[in-house]
C-alpha cells in the first residue's frame, strides 16, 4: 500500500474503501468487513450515507488495531455552523464507537463553512480529529478558507475520473499542500466507461481491469481513491494496482477522455444549491 504525507504530518493510505450508498445496514457492516480483510485500511463513511454505525461494527468485528487504520467521515449540510458541527462530530464517534477520527470533512462547500471550520480546528487541537478538509471545493473556495483559517484544510475530496479530470484544480491543490482525493473515479460506469476499447486494451495489456487501469491512472497523479465494491472479488481486484505502472503516453491517452464537466453537477449551480439546502437526513 502507498502512503501519502499529508499536511497534519499523518499518513493517509492512498487506496481506500468508500461506503456511499451502501444502505443496507448488514450490507455495508459485511462489506467493510471483506475490504479490512482484503488489506483495506482507509474507509470512507459520512453522516450523511446513514451507515456509519455499520462501519464501526466491521471495524471492531475486523480485529485490526485501530492505529492500523485511517477512518473519515463528513459533516453534512444540516450541521454546518460552530455549535452544530461540535455536537456532530460527537454524534459521528459515538455511531463509529471511536475515540478519535483520522479526517474529517466538511461534506459540501455550503452554510456556515467557518463556523464549522472552527469548531473543527477545535477538534483538531485536541487531536479528536488527526486531520481535517473539505470536500467539493474549488480553488476559490479553498483559497478563501485557507487564507481566512488557522489550520489549511489537508484533503479535498472531489469528482475526479477520466471524463472530469480536473486538472488545474489538482495542480492547486498540490502547489498548496492540500491533498486531493477522488469520488466516483468510475465515474458510476456512465459513458460506457467500462467498455471503452483504448480502457479495455490497456487492461489485456497489464492483464488488469478497466477498474484497476483507471484506478492506477489516479495513483499516479498522486490522488487518493476510494473505490466502493460489495463483492470480495472485485475488493481484491481494486486494491491490487500496485504492481504496474502506466506509461506517459498511455497517461496521455487517458487525458485525451477529458471533457471538462462533470458526469454529475456542479457544485457552482444556484439551483443545485437551494436543492441541498433541502436536503435533510435523520442524523
Amino acid at each position: 500500500m502507498n502512503y501519502l504525507k499529508l499536511n497534519s504530518g499523518k499518513r493517509m493510505p492512498q487506496l481506500g474503501f468508500g461506503v456511499y450508498q451502501i444502505n443496507d445496514a448488514g450490507e455495508c457492516e459485511d462489506a467493510v468487513l471483506a475490504a479490512i480483510d482484503a488489506g483495506y485500511r482507509l474507509i470512507d463513511t459520512a453522516a450523511a450515507y446513514q451507515n456509519e454505525e455499520a462501519v464501526g461494527r466491521a471495524i471492531r468485528r475486523s480485529g485490526v488495531p485501530r492505529e492500523e487504520l485511517f477512518i473519515t467521515t463528513k459533516v453534512w449540510v444540516q450541521d454546518m455552523g460552530y455549535s452544530h458541527t461540535l455536537r456532530a462530530i460527537d454524534r459521528s464517534l459515538e455511531r463509529l464507537e471511536l475515540d478519535y477520527l483520522d479526517l474529517y470533512l466538511i461534506h459540501q462547500p455550503y452554510s456556515d463553512v467557518f463556523g464549522s471550520w472552527r469548531a473543527m480546528e477545535e477538534k483538531y487541537d485536541s487531536q479528536i480529529l488527526r486531520s481535517i478538509g473539505v470536500s467539493n471545493f474549488s480553488p476559490d473556495r479553498l483559497t478563501d478558507l485557507t487564507v481566512f483559517s488557522r489550520v489549511a484544510p489537508a484533503v479535498n475530496q472531489v469528482e475526479i475520473n477520466p471524463f472530469y479530470q480536473q486538472h488545474e484544480n489538482v495542480a492547486f491543490m498540490q502547489e498548496n499542500g492540500i491533498q486531493p482525493q477522488s469520488w466516483a473515479s468510475f465515474a458510476e460506469g456512465r459513458n460506457n466507461l467500462f467498455q471503452l476499447p483504448s480502457l479495455l486494451n490497456l487492461g489485456e495489456k497489464y492483464g488488469k481491469s478497466v477498474a484497476q487501469i483507471v484506478l492506477r491512472w489516479l495513483i499516479q497523479r498522486n490522488v487518493v481513491v476510494i473505490p466502493k465494491s460489495v463483492n470480495p472479488a472485485r475488493m481484491a481486484q481494486n486494491i491490487d494496482v500496485f504492481d504496474f505502472e502506466l506509461t506517459a503516453s498511455e497517461v496521455g491517452l487517458i487525458k485525451g477522455m477529458d471533457t471538462g464537466v462533470s458526469c454529475f453537477h456542479s457544485h457552482t449551480d444556484p439551483e443545485r444549491i437551494r436543492n441541498i439546502a433541502g436536503v435533510r437526513f435523520d442524523i
